[in-house]
This record gives structure tokens, C-alpha cells and sequence, in this order.
């Protein structure tokens, strides 16, 4: 296996919850795919910054940046659960 020459890590996306970190996370890990997510979650918050800014942020080196916005597209396209915001 090849070290990843593009070893920086940048902000791909902000991930909506703890289940589509857990879904996009196993696809990418399925397709070899290195990646690094990071909850906003702080104990010493309660989570206030969750509410905020989303419920983390996935980073990725910026090569595969394209491949890991296709899955999470598809990823969120045919989520069926996603809360109506009426």
C-alpha cells in the first residue's frame, strides 16, 4: 500500500448526526477511502455547539475530496428519515 503523499487533512463537509457519520464513515472504510471525522460534541457544553454547527465535520486529504462528496450526496439523497423542516 502506497503512504498517502497528500497527508494534510481539510474540512470536507459538516456531518448532520451520529448516524450518517456512522454510515458515510463504513462506505469510505469499504472503499479504502482515508478520512477522519470529529464530533462537535463537548461534555463541557452539553452539546451546545452540536446545535450550532452541525454534529461534526469530516476531513479528508483534498485528493479523494470529489469521491467522499459524491457518497455523502448519494448518502443523503436516499436518506428516507430525515426530519421534515415545515
Amino acid at each position: 500500500m502506497q503512504p498517502d503523499r497528500d497527508s494534510e487533512y481539510i474540512q470536507i463537509v459538516v456531518l448532520e448526526n451520529g448516524i450518517e457519520a456512522q454510515l458515510i464513515g463504513s462506505i469510505l472504510d469499504q472503499r479504502d477511502i482515508p478520512y477522519r471525522i470529529r464530533s462537535y460534541h463537548d461534555t463541557a457544553y452539553d452539546g451546545l455547539f452540536q446545535f450550532q454547527k452541525g454534529w461534526g465535520k469530516l476531513l479528508a486529504p483534498a485528493s479523494h475530496r470529489q469521491e467522499i462528496l459524491a457518497v455523502i450526496e448519494e448518502v443523503r439523497s436516499t436518506d428516507d428519515h430525515r426530519p421534515d423542516h415545515h
